[in-house]
């Protein structure tokens, strides 16, 4: 089977297991593939996935997007990288850990804790991994509404 086919093989067959709960997928080229699912099913499609092999978490990533959080899992199998997206409201940001799942994803969301705030239910440590001890709570340095002279007065206040 060629390595493409074994990527919209991928795409079918998400999209037929989870049917609405995969709002969009793009086979970009050999070796990528794009899948965005509900945040609700993401402990779903990752056990899925993790069956088909995808056991090895890359990295996550952490985006602002305004409103919401998109947080992105690159998992890989082979020489395929599955990039699997969900976004969460910043006004709630939680998603279920995924580390119950792939244990390679404890210390990326620990950081995505950190920098965007977003609250990983069930994760075994949530305490800073990037972060000084004495940051503070709700200062989260890669959202878009901080700046760095907002950044700098928040941690002057600390240190008075």
């Amino acid at each position: 089977m060629s390595t493409l086919a074994k990527e919209q093989e991928l795409v079918e067959d998400l999209k037929q297991r989870f049917g609405d709960k995969v709002t969009e997928s793009l086979v970009q080229r050999s070796r990528r593939v794009f899948v965005t699912i509900n945040s609700d099913s993401l402990t779903e499609v990752v056990t899925h996935v993790a069956q088909k092999g995808y056991r090895h978490v890359s990295t996550i990533t952490g985006l602002d997007l305004g409103q919401a959080i998109g947080v992105i899992y690159h998992l890989v199998e082979g020489s395929v990288v599955l990039s699997l997206k969900t976004n969460v409201p910043k006004t709630d940001p939680k998603l279920p850990t995924i580390v119950n799942i792939i244990l390679g994803a404890e210390l990326y969301e620990r950081e995505i804790h950190d920098m965007f705030g977003v609250v990983f239910e069930g994760h075994p440590d949530l305490s800073p991994l990037i972060l000084p001890e004495k940051w503070p709570n709700g200062l989260y340095p890669l959202r878009k509404e901080w700046k760095v002279d907002a950044i700098t007065a928040e941690l002057d206040k600390i240190q008075e």
